[in-house]
């Protein structure tokens, strides 16, 4: 209602009206303030110091969630508690999670947190609007990598166009190779963590669950005759099945995982190279314990020789030809190698400790 002037005009009158109309020590016209005045006065002079500004808080990057196998945006639950945890009890926050109408091609789960009391345990990053993309969940997430690549990147653009400052993107199992893919076929992306969470980023080639009730009547020995099928391939886990026995014949066959790790050559490798080493960091995320990726140094983009052993990252040729920009990124200290031992491979996403070690870190 009053200007700041008009404040400090008054408080000066106020201030000077007490002294005035009387005697004090015998001087006419002064008289003696009252005693209750004099206890005020410090408090009264503070409102003369110039307003200090309101200190900047500096907002979070939103974090798009991209899930694996099988799986869904629930699934995540836990970790976006984590991310970006309210306070629910009798101060009437709202729920965590709520789907959202988002716009065209914007398919998915968001969370905010609420304003929380003074003294109310706040998540690591409040304020986050996290995006879990509700795309091919279940038994959808079966279909073709690269019909998983287009329909996750048309719901990611949208979010990267209303995020000048950019995006984190934390991708989980088979959701790590749909992002790798995404970082190599968008041109104008503008991811700056990209955390792969237990991710098979160098392919797989072991006997799963997931598996034995996909191909029942195939063992991992045997599985690439179908895998390096064209009817194979138009499963999603065909596409990174790596036999280490068949190197020629993954190097024919496989319409994905060759491809983006440039270890076939076609016309946008040069392209898909430059795209990827656009993000800011590779987070590479998993452990010894995990039980469903084999080798689980896949995770980190070591795999198996025709012997079966497991040759580590800078051992590959993918690394020492620089086929896709692992090397260059290594080398400009853009890959960050988090290794965590028990923890299964169904509870990556849930496990606190990772989360505060390995995640919440890279969440800038």
């Amino acid at each position: 209602m009053f200007g700041r002037q008009g404040v400090l005009s008054s408080l000066s009158q106020a201030l000077i009206a007490p002294f005035s109309g009387g005697s004090m020590l015998g001087l006419p016209g002064l008289r003696l303030p009252p005693a209750g005045f004099l206890l005020l006065l410090p408090f009264l002079l503070l409102l003369l110091l110039p307003a200090t500004p309101e200190p900047h808080r500096a907002s979070y990057k939103p974090v798009i969630v991209v899930h694996g196998l099988f799986d869904s945006s629930y699934s995540f639950r836990h970790l976006l508690e984590y991310i970006n945890e309210v306070w629910q009890g009798t101060h009437g926050c709202g729920a965590l999670v709520a789907s959202s109408e988002a716009g065209e091609g914007e398919r998915g789960t968001e969370c905010w947190a609420c304003q929380l009391p003074r003294g109310a345990g706040a998540g690591t990053h409040p304020g986050t609007v996290v995006t879990v993309l509700d795309l091919f969940d279940g038994r959808e997430s079966l279909r073709p990598l690269w019909e998983q690549v287009q329909g996750f990147r048309e719901a990611v653009a949208p979010i990267m166009a209303k995020a000048p400052q950019g995006v984190h993107l934390i991708c989980y199992s088979q959701g790590g190779l749909v992002c790798r893919a995404l970082l190599s076929v968008m041109d104008e992306h503008n991811v700056d963590s990209f955390i792969s969470l237990s991710s098979p980023q160098m392919g797989q080639y072991g006997d799963t669950d997931y598996l034995k009730w996909l191909f029942p009547t195939s063992m991992r020995s045997n599985l690439y005759r179908i895998c390096y099928s064209p009817w194979g391939q138009e499963f999603s886990i065909c596409n990174y099945w790596h036999d280490p026995h068949h190197d020629d014949l993954y190097l024919n066959a496989s319409s994905f995982l060759a491809l983006i790790n440039g270890e076939r050559d076609h016309p946008n490798a040069t392209a898909w190279r430059k795209n990827f080493l656009r993000v800011g960091r590779l987070v590479l995320i998993g452990g010894p314990d995990d039980g469903v990726i084999t080798p689980w140094q896949s995770s980190f983009f070591g795999f198996y020789d025709a012997n079966e052993t497991v040759l580590e990252m800078e051992e590959q040729l993918v690394y020492l030809r620089d086929s896709f920009g692992l090397k260059t990124l290594l080398a400009r200290g853009a890959i960050v190698r988090c290794p965590m031992a028990g923890i299964s491979h169904t509870a990556w996403h849930s496990n606190r400790t990772l989360y505060e070690t390995c995640i919440e870190p890279w969440l800038s």
